[in-house]
């Protein structure tokens, strides 16, 4: 569905993304209220819109709107500071937006779920947004007089999200006996035994990995059995950023009086220029993005160039006996690209992964994987649309049968397949000098293909260790830098999904001709760093098994930030 918002000539909606992290769950030991994957889930369900300015709001209990006091920061604009208008000890944000839903959507907003303030409330509501040419408000209101509640400049302040109009109102709710659902019933038993002997396990014996304290089934979209019986289960959403437009400009404010409250009548009153000075506006901020945009782009070519002087900065290096420290110092805080020798010489799955074992260890658990990829050249970026389940035997016998890129098992079907591929943990060795792992939990992603699958060009939104347990692959990288010309059409993919194959195509692409390209051979028993925003596409030259790990010693959180618009 789309969501648009309207924006006059002078508004400024702060609008963003809403994000999972919380202060309070930062700071709680070991961060475990992020074990509760519901609280993440509603954290980021939706966008925050964020306070223009810093200000103190009082109440001194009168039920006027007078008894409310609003002290602003001195260089707050007046017209954005939030007013009292309704007594009772509540205040006002206006919203420089207008929502739109399609037909039969509403707009569900609160207070930032999760989030407290000592002394304030939110109030929720929702508004029909598919039809009224209204703005809203959000409104808090004080709990206890006499009290000084601050809220700061770029602070969220409200949050909101789509509902269906009608849907609540064709709930059939009902209370029924367990006794009718004898597999839900057997199910949840085993659960609750489950979860008592976990619980007792680690009074007893506490571990020493903070992630093995909790039990990961509902985190994982797993039952008691251990299968993942649903195949769109999430473990963190992919909200996209509100798209820019040229009427977002600081050359025309405007004040906003009123919104769609019964008071004021729905009447929105506000300081409307001429169309031609509109159009001259928002020419003038259509080329400074333009300006800004290019002097970005010379910054990022002008390190890249410069870069490409020394082989010895700009070259992919093949290292042995790389310390945790060198490693941090010259690779993994500068962003630079490595490949790291000698590190999986102790691992079984070194000697023992081969189809043949794979199918023994496995056996016949049913696996998800990325199945009938060649019926569609987006593959890549609708994965959901080439989810498959199959036997895991009769998988290894497929894709040694068939070859190419039609069936893969990727680190896209990983959180379906945890449980069934949990007896190969045990061949795969600790890399503890760059990972934070532990025997029983060394993490990383599967990917098992034949020889022929391929991995389109993208860049991620972490660091990654790609580890070649069993085969080769070809690697194809662009550095960060050279993002203006590798024709990023939507999200993290490049339009051009194989730069090896665009032959006579390049006249379409003509800024590729200037990118410097990196291609590197990954052998089995190498691992390969690959920095966050680097471009790569992947060629698997044999059957390949490969893991990827993201689970670095220090900070790899970059896609917190990501902006998610196309």
């Amino acid at each position: 569905m789309e969501l648009k918002c309207y924006v006059y000539p002078g508004w400024h909606p702060l609008i963003r993304v809403a994000s999972a992290r919380r202060a309070w769950m930062d700071e709680a030991p070991e961060s475990f209220p992020y074990r509760c994957l519901p609280l993440g889930i509603a954290n980021s369900h939706g966008w925050e819109v964020l306070s223009p300015c810093g200000f103190v709001v009082s109440w001194n209990g009168g039920p006027a709107p007078e008894d409310v006091e609003i002290i602003a920061d001195k260089d707050s604009d007046p017209r954005e500071v939030p007013q009292a208008m309704f007594g009772l000890g509540t205040f006002t944000f206006h919203i420089y937006g207008l929502l739109r839903t399609p037909p039969g959507w509403n707009i569900y907003v609160s207070g930032p779920p999760n989030s407290f303030k000592d002394g304030a409330a939110p109030l929720a509501g929702v508004i029909e947004t598919d039809w009224a040419p209204y703005t809203f408000t959000m409104n808090w209101k004080l709990t206890r007089p006499d009290h000084r509640v601050r809220f700061e400049k770029d602070e969220p302040f409200a949050h909101f999200f789509p509902i269906g109009r009608n849907d609540i109102e064709g709930v059939e709710p009902r209370f029924v006996p367990i006794e009718e659902e004898p597999e839900l019933k057997a199910s949840f038993e085993q659960w609750s035994r489950s979860r008592d002997a976990f619980q007792r396990s680690v009074k007893d014996n506490p571990p020493d990995k903070p992630a093995d304290k909790w039990q990961k089934f509902y985190y994982r979209g797993l039952m008691p059995e251990g299968q993942c019986p649903i195949s769109d289960h999430k473990i963190k959403l992919q909200v996209r950023e509100f798209a820019p437009t040229g009427l977002m400009h600081d050359d025309a404010p405007a004040l906003l009086d009123a919104s769609a409250d019964e008071e004021s009548d729905g009447q929105v009153v506000a300081n409307q220029p001429s169309e031609q000075s509109s159009q001259t506006q928002s020419h003038e901020v259509s080329a400074a993005m333009k300006t800004r945009l290019s002097k970005y782009e010379w910054v990022l070519d002008l390190q890249e160039r410069q870069r490409g002087l020394s082989s010895r900065a700009s070259a992919i290096r093949r290292v042995e006996n790389l310390s945790s420290q060198d490693f941090l110092d010259d690779y993994y805080a500068p962003a630079r690209p490595v490949v790291i020798a000698g590190e999986l010489a102790d691992w079984p799955a070194s000697r023992l992964w081969s189809p043949e074992y794979f199918k023994s260890k496995v056996g016949s658990a049913m696996i998800e994987y990325q199945g009938n990829r060649t019926s569609s050249a987006d593959f890549e970026r609708y994965k959901d649309n080439h989810k498959t389940q199959m036997p895991f035997d009769r998988f290894i016998d497929l894709i040694m049968a068939e070859g190419g890129n039609n069936a893969y098992l990727t680190a896209y079907n990983a959180s379906s397949n945890r449980e069934a591929l949990r007896p190969l943990d045990a061949d795969i060795g600790l890399m503890d000098k760059f990972l934070a792992q532990s025997p029983g939990e060394p993490g990383g992603l599967l990917w098992i293909g034949p020889a022929g699958t391929f991995t389109s060009m993208h860049h991620d939104l972490t660091n990654n260790l790609v580890v070649q347990v069993v085969g080769r692959k070809r690697v194809m990288l662009a550095a960060a830098t050279e993002s203006p010309k590798m024709y990023n059409d939507r999200h993290v993919f490049s339009e051009v999904a194989d730069v090896l194959a665009i032959g006579d195509r390049l006249e379409q692409y003509p800024k590729l001709s200037d990118v410097r390209f990196h291609e590197v051979v990954l052998e089995p028993g190498e691992a390969m760093f690959i920095p966050i925003g680097w471009w790569h596409q992947v060629e698997a030259l044999d059957f390949s098994v490969t893991i990827t790990f993201t689970n670095f010693r220090w900070p790899n959180a970059g896609w917190e930030r990501y902006p998610m618009a196309d």
